[in-house]
């Protein structure tokens, strides 16, 4: 009798444990909106610290909005390039290389980031907001 107790007992602890249902890292639809007055050239976005995790968007008008690209993972952060002209020459400006640790991820969504230059002299971009605009469907 003492057998079947303990046996029972230990089964239902084990059907009693359960993973915690987390939402999945991705993936996540990224665009980026330029609201500087200047057209960004070239520009590239890192998501994470995935080499899978780059992609080129092309040219951004002053103003004007990306298509959306798809990113296996993406955080609140990103590392965003992009060349500008600045006197009849491309400038390469940047938000700087960014450190994803400790950072929580965005999941499967559908997002812009906000970019403007903020220092023309050190040729630095920077994300002034992160705009999540509808989940993401996956069929």
């Amino acid at each position: 009798m003492k057998k079947l107790l303990i046996i029972s007992l230990l089964l239902l602890s084990v059907l009693a444990c359960k993973k915690k249902g987390f939402s999945p890292e991705g993936p996540t639809d990224v665009r980026i909106r330029n609201i500087s007055d200047l057209v960004f050239t070239e520009v590239i976005v890192s998501t994470s610290e995935k080499t899978e995790d780059v992609d080129t968007l092309g040219n951004i008008d002053a103003g004007g909005i990306s298509a959306y690209s798809r990113f296996l993972k993406a955080y609140p952060k990103a590392e965003i390039s992009a060349k500008i002209n600045i006197s009849g020459s491309l400038v390469k400006f940047s938000t700087g290389p960014v450190d994803y640790t400790y950072m929580q991820y965005i999941g499967q969504d559908k997002i812009t980031y906000e970019v403007y230059i903020s220092n023309l002299d050190k040729r630095e971009l920077t994300i002034s907001n992160i705009i999540p605009e509808e989940p993401l469907v996956l069929k």
